[in-house]
C-alpha cells in the first residue's frame, strides 16, 4: 500500500478539499451537491488549502535552552 503525502488518516474536511470551492463565504462541492457533516463522497485531499495549525511554547524558556 502507498503511503499518501500526510499519512493515511486524513479526516475529511470541504475546507481542504480539491472539489471545494468557496463563494460568499460558504462551501459548494463541484461533484456533489449533498453536504452532510461538513464533508461528501467527492472528497479529494488537496494539501495546499490546509492552513496548518500553529503551536505555542508553554512554558519559561531562556536563551540557554535552545544553545547547541
Amino acid at each position: 500500500m502507498k503511503n499518501k503525502l500526510f499519512g493515511n488518516n486524513i479526516v475529511p474536511d470541504c475546507s481542504y478539499c480539491e472539489n471545494s470551492s468557496f463563494e460568499n463565504g460558504f462551501i459548494a462541492c463541484r461533484k456533489s451537491k449533498h453536504i452532510s457533516q461538513g464533508k461528501c463522497r467527492s472528497f479529494s485531499y488537496d494539501p495546499l488549502l490546509r492552513v496548518p495549525r500553529t503551536i505555542t511554547l508553554q512554558g519559561i524558556y531562556t536563551a540557554d535552552d535552545f544553545k547547541l
